[in-house]
Order: C-alpha cells, then sequence, then structure tokens
C-alpha cells in the first residue's frame, strides 16, 4: 500500500492557558493529504491556525502541554507515536522547515556554513570537511554568490533575503523530502520575495519535494502552489485547486479573503466624496498657489566612514500637499525609511533642507508625526497605550489631565478601539489593534502630515484592508497629508494619489500613481512590478518568465 507523503485525519490541537487545566482550540478536524512534487498552500488571517498546523507535521507540540487528537503521518511515519529517536531522523531527513524570521532561527555566534554542516552531520555519517563542502554546495544551490567565502560569514553579515537563502540551504542540507516553509516572504521586498518564490518553485521541479507553504499572503499562494486550503479559527472553510479556489471561491469566507487583497489590475478603491481640505495638485511650479505642507529640497544623507560612506539618500527633493498621499516603494536599502525620518526630523540630513508650510526647520518638526513598522518595539511595553498616545500631547504642553484622558478617550475612539482600552498594555492586543494605537499617537498632536513606515507590512490581508481604509476615513476627516512608505506596490497602489519609486538613494520615476503604474518609464519600476505577485494562477505563471527576462 502506498502512502501520501503528508497524511493529515481530523488534527485537533489545544493548547494549555491560565494555571486551571483550561485549554483554547487552536486546530479543530483539519484533514488533507500532501503527494510527493506537489504544493498546498494554507492560507488565512493570524490566528487562524495554520501555523499550529505546520508544526504538527513535525511533532513540534510533542511535550509541551499541547493537547493532540487525530493523526499525523510524514513519510509514513505517525508523529503523534513515534520515538523520539526516529522523531529526529524525521526532522531535517525527511522532512524540513523554513520558518518565518531567520534572525531569530540562526545562531548569530556562528558562521552560517558551521550551522549548516552541523545539521548534515546530525544526520549523515560524514566527516567535518564533508559537511562544510555540503554547506557550500547547497549556499550555492540557493543563489548565494561567492558561497565558499560567504560560508564563513555570521547572519548578521547577510541581508535579509540571503538570511532567507541560507536557511533554505539549511533545510536542503539533508535532502528532504518535504520542505515546509512558514511565512518564509513576509519580511522580505518584493524582488527579494519574488526570488525565493522563483527558488523554491524551481527546488520543486528539479528535486520533486513536496511543499507546504504557510503564508496569509493570497497572491504569494498563487504564485507557488498546486492546491489551497483556507483556515479560519482552527477551521477549514475550503480547499481545492488554487487555479478553481482563487478564481471561483465558493466560501464566503474565502471571497471576503480575496476581496482585502491589494491589487495591481482593476479599479482601485475610491478616495471617498468627502471635498478635499486643498485641492491635490501635483508638485510643481504649477502649484506654487498651494504652499506645499512638507518640501524637500536636495536631500542627502550618506553612512558610513572614510571611504565606506554610501549615500542612503541622494539628492531627493518632492513635495507633500494637503489631504494628499504620497506613496515611497523600492527594495529594502532603497532609501526610503531614511528619507521618511528626515522628513520627521529624527535624522538631520547631510545637505539640502525640509521646509513645512514654506517655512525651514531642523529638528523634530512640529504638525508632522510617524507611524512606525512594528507597534510592538514602537510602544513602550511597561506604559498602557493610553499613556502612549497620551506623551505628544504632554509635550506640547497640556497639563490638564482630564483634557489628556478625554482626548485620549476620543482617539481610541476615532481608530477603531474603545476609551476603556486606556489603561490596557501592547500584549493584551492583536497586531493590527497595535497599529490603531500608533495611528492614535500619532493624531495626539493635531499633525498636518503623517509619514508611515511600512505600518501594515507585518499584518495579514485582512487587518491590512482595515488599517489603509482607517488612514483614508482619517484623511478625508481630518485633510491631514500622508507619506506611505512600504515595499508593497499593490498597497501603495490602493491609497496613494502620486508615487515616488526609490532606488540606491534616488529617486528614478514620479508621478501620478496610475500612469507610473499603467505606463512605468524605468526599467526599475518595470522590475518591481514584474515581481509582485498575482492572485490568477495563469498570470502569475505569467510573471515569472517576465521576471526571468528581467532579472537576467
Amino acid at each position: 500500500m502506498t502512502h501520501s507523503l503528508v497524511e493529515v485525519t481530523d488534527l485537533v490541537v489545544d493548547f494549555p492557558v491560565g494555571g486551571a487545566g483550561e485549554h483554547v482550540r487552536a486546530v479543530d478536524g483539519i484533514s488533507f493529504t500532501l503527494e510527493a512534487g506537489r504544493a498546498l498552500g494554507i492560507v488565512g488571517e493570524s490566528g487562524s491556525g495554520k501555523s499550529t498546523v505546520a508544526a504538527a507535521l513535525l511533532g513540534l507540540h510533542r511535550g509541551t502541554g499541547a493537547r493532540l487528537g487525530g493523526t499525523v503521518r510524514v513519510g509514513g511515519t505517525d508523529v503523534g507515536t513515534a520515538p523520539a529517536a526516529e522523531l529526529r531522523r524525521l526532522r531535517g531527513g525527511t522532512a524540513a522547515m523554513v520558518f518565518q524570521d531567520p534572525l531569530s532561527s540562526l545562531d548569530p555566534y556562528y558562521a552560517i556554513g558551521d550551522q549548516i554542516a552541523e545539521v548534515h552531520r546530525i544526520h549523515a555519517d560524514v566527516s567535518r570537511r564533508a559537511a562544510r563542502a555540503r554547506a557550500v554546495e547547497v549556499l550555492d544551490r540557493v543563489g548565494i554568490p561567492d558561497a565558499v567565502r560567504r560560508s564563513r560569514a555570521r547572519p548578521h553579515e547577510f541581508s535579509g533575503g540571503m538570511r532567507q537563502r541560507a536557511l533554505i540551504a539549511m533545510a536542503l542540507a539533508c535532502e528532504p523530502r518535504l520542505l515546509i516553509a512558514d511565512e518564509p516572504t513576509t519580511a522580505l521586498d518584493v524582488t527579494v520575495q519574488a526570488q525565493i518564490l522563483d527558488l523554491l518553485h524551481g527546488l520543486r521541479e528539479e528535486r520533486g519535494l513536496g511543499l507546504l507553504l504557510v503564508t496569509h499572503d493570497v497572491g504569494v499562494a498563487a504564485e507557488s502552489v498546486d492546491e489551497v486550503l483556507v483556515m479560519r479559527g482552527g477551521h477549514a472553510v475550503e480547499r481545492g485547486p488554487a487555479a478553481s479556489v482563487l478564481a471561483a471561491p465558493a466560501e464566503p469566507y474565502t471571497k471576503a479573503l480575496l476581496a482585502a487583497v491589494p491589487r495591481l489590475d482593476g479599479p482601485r478603491p475610491s478616495r471617498g466624496s468627502a471635498p478635499d481640505p486643498a485641492p491635490r495638485t501635483p508638485a510643481g511650479p504649477e502649484s506654487a498657489d498651494v504652499p506645499p505642507v512638507v518640501e524637500a529640497f536636495s536631500l542627502r544623507r550618506e553612512f558610513g566612514r572614510g571611504r565606506r560612506k554610501v549615500a542612503a539618500v541622494a539628492g531627493v527633493s518632492l513635495a507633500v500637499h494637503a489631504g494628499e498621499t504620497l506613496g515611497i516603494v523600492g527594495e529594502s536599502g532603497s532609501g526610503k525609511s531614511t528619507l521618511g525620518r528626515m522628513l520627521v526630523g529624527l535624522l538631520e540630513p547631510g545637505s539640502g533642507q525640509v521646509h513645512r508650510d514654506g517655512a525651514p526647520v531642523t529638528g523634530i518638526a512640529s504638525g508632522v508625526q510617524m507611524v512606525f513598522q512594528d507597534p510592538v518595539s514602537s510602544l513602550n511595553p511597561r506604559r498602557s497605550v493610553g499613556e502612549s498616545i497620551a506623551d505628544p500631547l504632554r509635550a506640547a504642553g497640556e497639563r490638564d489631565e482630564a483634557a489628556v484622558r478625554a482626548r485620549v478617550a476620543e482617539l481610541l475612539l476615532r481608530v477603531g478601539l474603545e476609551a476603556e482600552h486606556y489603561d490596557r498594555y501592547p500584549h493584551e492586543f492583536s497586531g493590527g489593534q497595535r497599529q490603531r494605537v500608533g495611528i492614535a499617537r500619532a493624531l495626539a498632536p493635531r499633525p498636518r502630515l503623517i509619514v508611515c513606515d511600512e505600518p501594515v507590512s507585518a499584518l495579514d490581508v485582512t487587518t491590512q484592508a482595515q488599517v489603509t481604509a482607517l488612514l483614508a476615513e482619517l484623511q478625508r476627516e481630518l485633510g491631514i497629508a500622508l507619506v506611505f512608505i512600504a515595499h508593497d506596490l499593490a498597497v501603495v497602489r490602493q491609497v496613494s494619489d502620486r508615487v515616488a519609486v526609490m532606488r540606491a538613494g534616488e529617486i528614478v520615476e514620479e508621478g501620478p500613481v496610475d500612469e507610473v503604474y499603467d505606463r512605468p518609464a524605468h526599467p526599475y519600476t518595470r522590475q518591481l512590478l514584474a515581481a509582485v505577485p498575482a492572485l490568477d494562477p495563469a498570470l502569475a505563471a505569467g510573471r515569472r518568465r517576465t521576471r526571468q527576462e528581467v532579472f537576467a
């Protein structure tokens, strides 16, 4: 009797909560199979249970206090009942996992090559020299240039995309039959994401690997898998061929999930019918009668010392008007976050000037606020969210504590939270709620411009849609200007009036968003657009071919 590579039947996972023996059900009755050489994508919102299912395939819940039900077989091994020694052989030998955050998965003290060699020696009776040679071989296979030299580098010497490639190389070291990839591209920019997805696709075709891809990004799934399993609240909502499920979903939840995905094709959402407080006029001489909220002239900022100085921002000029959203896109390291920090005043330009309302400013600019990428690290875990939101008010001189608390309550309600959330701490909120807190804090001093630095990059698509809709609503109501910095071109298209494309510290293309996206003039812009995942699997295959031509 032949078995599928993966057989999951009625999987149940309950996690302990509190100290009274209570449990919460994370996965409830999931069943699926996966054949060798095929790819299954498990998609859903944060908290849907998809990563819990992936961990169950390697028996990672055993010994944690979790209660397990049903059966999980990988390569014929019953993961739930296998002895520890057999389970150890399974992990890395038969199946391997690529985790979401390579920085937390790689040991910062050891060279990348040594870490891969150690994995190979655990599962194969080989010498240290042979293990090192294998490490170089797999690093070369996943596209790490100069693999011999780079194998001696430590994780901090690799870029985000290279660290993710190193994790894939580690997973491949022992020739596994199954590769489990848990959100492998979440923190990567579009071109690196496309390269990783193309790498996984090539490995499947070349080696006949089974691939289980866990992701909240439906576009990533469309690029990479044959079948899709949609999860919600621990349950399987819908399963079927990717082309069928994504083109004609049967379940309302799947339809809602797909509707929330930002797209490059199709109409952009309405920017609202409320009149703008000031005309949205593009920057330039023709708009001299409408002064920009913020205007930057020939900004330059360098990092490094001596001859090793690198220009993070090189001669950038731009303007942002009231009620307008300027999107800034580019790969990691393009200088877009450095530019955003200079607009706010967190960084001083090495040369050039920033003007607000026509007057030059230095230091922290009044009337300008920032929403950061990671609300976990930008909110003090020891203070309630209400106190964090109140900080800008007190810094502006407000001494009436009753007025401060009333203003914070108003802001919490405005961003879709509750007034009683004032006394809660950041860890008591979901990722989307924490980002709403960050937006409330930015609104506190009544700014005219908010710089949003990757505000939705770590959120699932439905939460992402809620946050971008909130920003659009606040913009209509308050007339604020937004600078929206992101590596996700589809999101930027949804929220922006104009877009500036950055590369190596320079703006290589700028204009109305539809003009730049529909008729890109610069080769780099075309390269970025070709890297964006497509929901249509047939279109995704076409974009993969385009990437092979563009990136060649």
